[in-house]
């Protein structure tokens, strides 16, 4: 189990930046932690989107995308609230070191 890191800082437009245990630190950019939530809905439209690269999306909304909370659950995860109404899912530390081996890979 990934230890929970020293530091959270979100801002709200840009993303999460996160210092970990041992000094290293991963930034996680708002559209991507939201593209990559967690939650069986955003699960599901990912794995229909490899399955068909030519899927509808749902449409998106008119204002930029931001960060509207962030939530420890536990010392295991945060759960992120987005301004698109989307706030289901956990990020716990283990998957945010998964997508931060993703994003810089």
């Amino acid at each position: 189990m990934e230890p929970p890191p020293k530091h959270l800082d979100l801002e709200r437009s840009r993303g999460l930046q996160v210092t970990w245990q041992d000094e290293t630190t991963s930034f996680f950019p708002v559209d991507y932690l939201r593209r990559m939530s967690p939650s069986a809905e955003s699960r599901a439209l990912r794995e229909e989107l490899d399955q068909n690269p030519l899927a509808v999306l749902p449409a998106s909304q008119s204002e930029p995308l931001k960060a509207e909370n962030l939530e420890l659950v536990g010392s295991y995860a945060v759960r992120i609230s987005f301004n698109d109404g989307h706030h289901t899912g956990l990020y716990t530390w283990s998957y945010l070191r998964e997508l931060d081996r993703k994003l810089n890979s």
